[in-house]
């Protein structure tokens, strides 16, 4: 053996790297990020892996998964990592410096005091098309982006609710604040009610996971952030906290939170504290799940019936910019939501023929329902826009497992065999 090192390898006396390289991929699999920087730097101490830089360039992009999400650049993002083990090192009576890893850079060393919150909403980079988004609103975009930017420059705080059906340009609304602030190096806290819409905005989160909401939340409770905790820290730095789906959301959610930034503000008689707080949603689509709840509960448990209701500004955006070339289908909708269509004696409503693919008794009704939005040939199946511009939404998820088996039926493949031996 070239070295002793290698020869106890063989021996079962060391962990190979492989081992350890072996256990970090499988770790990577089923753990958070968070714990997968805990497990590299017990591999440091504990392991003495003899490649470490090899160790920490295969992996560094599971251990920074969670900083990716609102912070693109790269290097931030490593320094990050690096910070975090660096932590966890030290608990450990061990010195980053002794390993082979990259160093901290002197600025980054600077930030210890900076809580990982306001780091990662302060690393966003600004996508310098949304800088430029502000010069596309319509005239009621424009006037709900004018009103809440007053109300941030002059520091007087309010609540203003953005009300709009879908495809009013809700979210194109918050993408040109956010760049609009951001550019000018304030924080914005961005949070929705369900993930996809936090997706959609740039360094979204959920408002469970930003203001840690508990799974059970009752009249007059409050959230559990201390007020030296780095959630603490970033609320009351944030020039602007933007909530969308509000709507889909419990009033007691949005009342702890009222509760909890008069608490952090030392602003008892402001409603959150005197910060500038934008709700979105759309009250026709979906309300508040109220397990086994009557009519009267579920509207009970709406944000309308809070307190803080009357004292939000309502910015009504009507226009509809997702299907301005189908105007009949959009104010269609919009009557179905408003209550204001026709419906029968039993209370339902009789859809047009011309929106409606004929269902028959035989069993081919489903691939015909199909047919009609996915065409079967070929050439088509194999053009991803093609595929991700169409969806047939259901509201039972039995339903959309056998839609998506008969779509994937659909996709003519090729086999592949392969023969294993062990040596």
């Amino acid at each position: 053996m070239p070295t002793f090192r290698e020869a106890a390898e063989k021996r079962g006396l060391i962990e190979a790297d492989s081992t350890l390289d072996d256990c970090m991929t499988e770790a990577g699999l089923f753990q958070m990020p968070s714990s997968l920087r805990r497990l590299f730097a017990t591999i440091l101490v504990f392991c003495e892996p003899s490649d470490v830089r090899s160790l920490w360039n295969k992996h560094l992009e599971a251990m920074s998964e969670d900083y990716s999400r609102n912070c693109k650049c790269k290097h931030t993002i490593e320094q990050m990592v690096l910070k975090n083990i660096r932590d966890m090192l030290h608990s450990m009576g061990k010195d980053i410096k002794s390993f082979s890893l990259p160093k901290i850079d002197q600025q980054h060393e600077t930030t210890d005091d900076i809580p990982r919150e306001i780091m990662e909403e302060t690393s966003i980079e600004v996508d310098h098309e949304d800088t430029s988004l502000y010069k596309n609103l319509n005239n009621e975009q424009r006037e709900a982006y004018d009103e809440i930017l007053a109300a941030i420059d002059h520091q007087r705080g309010g609540i203003f609710f953005v009300d709009g059906p879908g495809g009013t340009g809700k979210t194109f609304l918050y993408r040109a604040l956010l760049a609009t602030i951001r550019g000018q190096g304030n924080i914005v806290v961005a949070t929705a009610t369900s993930g996809v819409a936090a997706s959609i905005m740039p360094g979204g989160r959920t408002a469970h996971s930003r203001f840690k909401i508990p799974l059970k939340i009752d009249d007059g409770d409050i959230y559990g952030f201390t007020k030296q905790s780095g959630t603490t820290k970033l609320l009351k730095a944030a020039s602007l906290i933007i909530w969308d789906e509000a709507s889909m959301t419990k009033r007691q959610t949005v009342e702890a939170l009222d509760k909890s930034m008069r608490d952090i503000m030392d602003k008892q008689e402001l409603p959150f504290g005197g910060k500038t707080i934008v709700f979105g949603g759309d009250f026709r689509q979906v309300l508040p799940v109220v397990r086994k709840g009557t009519r009267a509960q579920i509207v009970g448990a709406s944000l309308r019936r809070s307190h803080l209701w009357n004292s939000m500004r309502q910015l009504k955006l009507v226009r509809n910019m997702r299907a301005q070339n189908h105007k009949w289908f959009a104010e269609y909708l919009l009557c179905i939501g408003n209550g204001t269509e026709e419906t029968n004696e039993n209370g339902e409503i009789l859809l047009p023929t011309s929106i409606c693919v004929q269902k028959k008794t035989d069993d081919n009704s489903l691939d015909r329902h199909i047919d009609s939005v996915f065409h079967t040939d070929n050439a088509s199946l194999k053009d991803p826009k093609y595929i991700t511009s169409r969806a047939i939404l259901s509201t039972r998820n039995d339903s959309v497992d056998r839609i998506n088996l008969k779509m994937i039926d659909r996709f003519r493949g090729r086999r592949w065999y392969t023969t294993a031996s062990i040596q």
